[in-house]
């Protein structure tokens, strides 16, 4: 062991998180449930296709809605 090692570091954040996992053992669990809830999904490649090609393009300014006053 060097001399000029320093005891390990750990922030307050880290040994808050920590406790927090001691008192609610279930914690991560219940995390990883809510991130599958939300965004483990399965795409459907086909309807991902489908809403590309019915997008339409948009205006280069968007805010007119008719066509450009000074066209011809």
């Amino acid at each position: 062991m060097s001399i000029f090692r320093r005891p390990d570091y750990t922030s307050e954040v880290t040994r808050f998180i920590d406790q927090l996992k001691v008192q609610k053992p279930s914690l991560e669990a219940e995390q990883r449930a809510g991130r599958a809830l939300l965004w483990d999904k399965k795409l459907d490649r086909s309807a991902e296709q489908d809403y590309q090609d019915a997008r339409v393009a948009q205006q280069p300014y968007v805010y007119l809605t008719g066509p450009h006053p000074n066209a011809e």
